[in-house]
């Protein structure tokens, strides 16, 4: 005889199992080949631990903790895995999101793919050179575009513009 209990354990282990197959499919999403592939052990080497965590596992910086939220320099916002130039610092602004906001990459900078871990349907932005996770891009930013590229500031690195060329 079913017992409601015993239904009710059943209906909660099948939901726990497919929630554990919808975020896994975040984490096939920027496949390669790239131009740079290293081993997790290489990273790790060339990466701190959050760095790591974010470009590599797919991971969130906490909101508001990047000194990049505040810079306003001219300049560009590189990958810090692989030093590829993403984003000018004149595409860059204020989203009160709590992450580095752009509205435009530069070209041939980035790729997208699905992301449906967490129960939602995002775009993951991802490094065409390294393939390391950046963040999710939104459709509630500014004109030109529309787009919000939130950026996890642990990602970038930002190269500030030579005196000369300003």
């Amino acid at each position: 005889m079913t017992t409601r209990r015993l239904l009710l354990a059943g209906a909660g282990a099948v939901a726990v199992l497919a929630a554990l197959r919808w975020s896994e499919a975040g984490d096939e999403a920027a496949v390669g080949p790239f131009e740079i592939e290293k081993t997790d052990d290489e990273w790790r080497r060339q990466l701190n631990a959050m760095q790591f965590n974010v470009l590599r596992q797919h991971a969130t910086e906490q909101p508001f903790s990047s000194p990049l939220n505040h810079e306003k320099r001219d300049g560009t916002f590189a990958c810090a895995g692989c030093d590829l130039p993403l984003f000018a610092a004149a595409t860059k602004y204020e989203s009160r999101s709590g992450w580095p906001s752009f509205f435009r990459p530069l070209a041939n900078a980035v790729e997208t793919s699905q992301d449906d871990a967490y129960f939602m349907a995002r775009t993951e932005v991802h490094c065409h050179r390294c393939g390391g996770h950046l963040g999710h891009v939104f459709p509630d930013g500014p004109p030109p575009t529309g787009l919000r590229y939130c950026m996890n500031g642990v990602a970038l690195k930002f190269i500030p513009a030579a005196a000369g060329n300003v």
